[in-house]
């Protein structure tokens, strides 16, 4: 069995992960490079492997670094299954068009305002490659055998992290090879923990807050009070947030907080149609995460869903009062852009991240002090507060992730630090090895390492 880091390795962006055993070859992962031009750059450079070869995809669960690929894959001659969970499925069929669609009308804006050195400007794919995509997907359900090849077998295991998500873990030639994912914390108020794993052979683990632990301050304490000094003051909320997950988060404890009467009762609108969507497959998953349908429903009641542009670009003439929930959660795209171009420019407002910000992005930029960023084109000045809320994160922090790793009942015999950038990597990998005394390496952005079965010696295939 061989393994082949073709992402998410020295980053936390571009999840690939191609395993071949004999004639089998699957793909883990299918996922968009982002952050800095030199990562998004790789989405479009020729693929180190024929996609045509692969036997299947599996994904781990459905934001766009660990599926965004997956158009490009099939418009490439990839033609084959993609397994994934139900509700992973259902999350897909609403990302993987709107970032066909995000990139369709980010390339034609650059065309009118000629700002591109592309003449034209070309989306890397479009909403029609998406939806093409979407007719692979082949939904299983956890903890279930399923045969992807003659060699191997896959298994799929909660991971927490959003609704859907899933460990792999892939058996052939005695020996079991499992991916972590995104690995969620076990007291997220909506997604159930990850599932508690005995063993493997070989284990790849994400490091994405690997070299840090999350503040154990209450986040809604924290939301309440900037909410209530940007309203004080008669400014806006707006709020960057990942479509799947954080939106969700943010809307079940923005209701929590109106119902104690911490906050005013004051417009919530989601500016989104790919989180409104998301927010409503939420409901239709009632029994794979901790909410009932009266919670879910009591959580969108004070909600202003927000659909065509029109409605959108009024909520730049707001001049106060108000809490805008947008996409994307790293400032990269969608509408936010739009509210933080205009709304940026006044003081009285506040643009809230509540979440990991990938280097190279606007949220980044503008959490470290950059006072002016470039939207469409051109350079925005921001004099609205910037505030940060960085304990919500639906990724598991470097005390859950060695928790998590504490119940396997024997060490891989090799484990693997990945989807992390490199001192976050490199930390949970110290610290696996002081504290379990596992074998633990980081592996390098196209490294390929032979991973033996029992009783064999390494380096035989």
């Amino acid at each position: 069995m061989r393994l082949f880091f073709h992402g998410a390795a020295g980053t936390v962006t571009g999840s690939k992960y191609l395993v071949r055993l004999r004639s089998s070859s699957v793909l883990v992962d299918c996922g968009l490079f982002q952050g800095f031009k030199q990562l998004r750059l790789r989405n479009r450079e020729r693929l180190p492997f024929d996609p045509t070869t692969l036997d299947a995809v599996v994904l781990t669960h459905a934001h766009i670094d660990h599926s965004g690929y997956l158009p490009l894959l099939v418009r490439n001659g990839y033609d084959g299954p993609v397994f994934c969970t139900p509700a992973t499925r259902d999350l897909c069929g609403v990302l993987l068009p709107d970032s066909g669609r995000l990139q369709e009308e980010e390339a034609e804006f650059a065309n009118v305002r000629g700002y591109s050195r592309h003449s034209p400007a070309l989306p890397l794919y479009t909403e029609e490659d998406a939806r093409r995509s979407l007719e692979h997907l082949v939904p299983r359900g956890l903890d279930a055998p399923v045969a992807l090849t003659s060699d191997l077998e896959l298994e799929l295991h909660r991971a927490g992290h959003i609704l859907g998500a899933a460990m792999v873990r892939l058996r052939g030639d005695d020996r079991s090879l499992l991916f972590s994912g995104d690995l969620g914390r076990p007291n997220d108020p909506i997604i159930e923990p990850p599932a508690h794993i005995d063993a493997a052979d070989y284990l790849v683990v994400e490091s994405t807050y690997g070299d840090r632990v999350h503040d154990p301050a209450d986040p809604m304490a924290r939301l309440a009070g900037i909410v209530n000094a940007t309203l004080g003051r008669g400014g806006v909320v707006v709020v960057p947030a990942f479509a799947v997950g954080r939106v969700q988060m943010l809307l079940w404890l923005l209701h929590r907080l109106r119902a104690a009467r911490r906050i005013p009762a004051a417009p919530v609108f989601l500016d989104s149609p790919m989180a409104t969507a998301a927010s409503h497959i939420l409901r239709r998953h009632v029994g794979e995460h901790r909410l009932s349908e009266r919670e879910c429903d009591e959580m969108f009641a004070g909600v202003h869903f927000i659909s065509d542009i029109a409605q959108s670009r009024a909520l730049d003439d707001r001049r106060g009062g108000a809490i805008i929930v947008s996409a994307s959660g790293m400032a990269t795209g969608g509408r936010v852009l739009h509210h933080i171009a205009s709304l940026g420019r006044d003081r009285r407002n506040t643009i809230l991240f509540t979440g990991f910000q990938a280097p190279g992005t606007r949220g980044a930029a503008m959490l470290s002090g950059a006072r002016t960023v470039k939207i469409f084109g051109e350079y925005v000045s921001v004099s609205a507060e910037i505030a940060v809320i960085d304990n919500l994160s639906a990724h598991a922090d470097q005390a859950e992730i060695m928790a998590w790793l504490s119940s396997f009942a024997a060490p891989p015999r090799q484990t693997f630090v990945t989807h992390g950038e490199p001192a976050a990597a490199d930390a949970l990998r110290l610290r696996i090895e002081e504290s379990l005394r596992w074998n633990v390496r980081v592996p390098e952005h196209g490294e390929s390492v032979v991973l033996p079965g029992v009783g064999v010696m390494d380096g035989a295939p």
